[in-house]
């Protein structure tokens, strides 16, 4: 396996920059999940490290080896693409051993190669059948093997998933997941879906218009997000966020005033600056109070969800909707209803102006 380290990497077409002075390092065993809007550059990213693309600036080094001026199959890497690209003529045996086979390999060296990679992909019982008698995940799967096989530093997936259907994308991020702990292999995985990301990623590079916003655990990401843009992309439904300003609650503790709607109580473990600001809260963490405290709002949609349901309502003062997650069916509201909103302190999470996370622990 390999650590895999970006120093300073740009990429231009001409006079449009896509990716600016990208720094970044992927341990070795590690699976790091690149993920962002259409057209943020991961994609692009992810083949400059495989060699398909050309670096305009920096460096690509595999362990302690810049790998710049080495061809694909040089680098010791593995792509696995959006499209399975598969062999339509050969079975899926002589698909996993063909570029064994075009290495030199010997037949008991591609017949291992092949076990093996069957085995830990459990298409033992597909060998001996064509792509077109295979369905969309049992592609998937050998086109993954055909990586397995070859056993290359890095494997580096190009949205691998997006060409199947909900359940086989939850059954194929359970598999991909398997498989990581038990090759331990270097992974790099591109998507724009978030949730596939932070279900895959033990660390997720958060991908914006050419830059790395915030690289961290999934969780970090979820919870302390640095950003206005992070804060929005991961999660779904995504983050609330509401203009607001520091006020003084009539206990003497630092507040926010929501929009004239109601105030919400800050954490007095945290400095809160004062003025105007973006205060952030996630769906499942308010709740409705009965005790006057908090925003007000009205419903304005419903959705039951069963395990959960997704209240949106609009605030008072403010044509803005949020949405509220409660715990399974929640009965007794109803379009149009006023609702108070409260979050806990602990939970709240402001921005400046400029959409950049502000205060700390005192």
């Amino acid at each position: 396996m390999a650590t895999i380290s970006l120093r300073d990497i740009s990429k231009t077409y001409g006079n449009v920059s896509v990716i600016a002075h990208l720094n970044l390092d992927i341990h070795d065993g590690e699976l790091m999940v690149f993920v962002g809007p259409s057209g943020c550059g991961k994609t692009t990213l992810l083949r400059m490290i495989a060699g398909l693309e050309d670096i305009t600036g920096g460096e690509v080094h595999f362990d302690d080896e810049c790998v710049n001026d080495l061809e694909p199959a040089e680098r010791g890497a593995a792509m696995v693409f959006q499209s399975y690209a598969l062999y339509p003529h050969m079975t899926v045996a002589e698909n996993l051993s063909f570029s064994l086979k075009m290495a030199g390999a010997s037949t008991a060296e591609q017949q291992a190669a092949v076990d093996r990679a069957a085995d830990i992909l459990q298409i033992r019982p597909l060998l001996a059948r064509k792509p077109k008698a295979l369905s969309g995940g049992q592609r998937q799967r050998v086109a993954i093997g055909r990586a397995i096989v070859r056993k290359p530093k890095a494997f580096l997936f190009d949205e691998p998933l997006s060409n199947l259907d909900a359940n086989l994308r939850v059954q194929m991020r359970v598999e991909l997941t398997r498989l990581h702990r038990e090759l331990r292999a270097t992974m790099i995985y591109v998507t724009h879906d978030q949730v596939e990301a932070m279900t895959l990623g033990q660390r997720i590079a958060v991908f914006n218009a050419g830059k790395i916003e915030q690289v961290g655990t999934p969780l970090e990401l979820y919870h302390h997000p640095t950003n206005v843009f992070v804060a929005e992309f991961m999660g779904s439904p995504k983050m609330n966020l509401m203009p607001c300003r520091t006020v003084t609650s009539a206990d003497g503790r630092t507040a926010l005033n929501v929009a004239e709607s109601g105030v919400l109580e800050m954490d007095p473990a945290v400095a809160t600056p004062a003025g105007i600001h973006t205060v952030g809260v996630r769906p499942e963490h308010f709740q409705i109070t009965r005790d006057g405290h908090g925003i007000g709002a009205s419903v304005s949609l419903i959705e039951q969800l069963g395990e959960s349901t997704m209240v949106y309502a609009t605030l008072d003062g403010l044509n803005k909707e949020v949405a509220v997650r409660l715990n399974g069916s929640v009965p007794g509201i109803d379009i149009g209803q006023a609702l108070r909103l409260r979050c806990e302190p602990e939970y709240l999470r402001l921005f400046d102006a400029a959409g950049q996370a502000v205060g700390a622990r005192a």
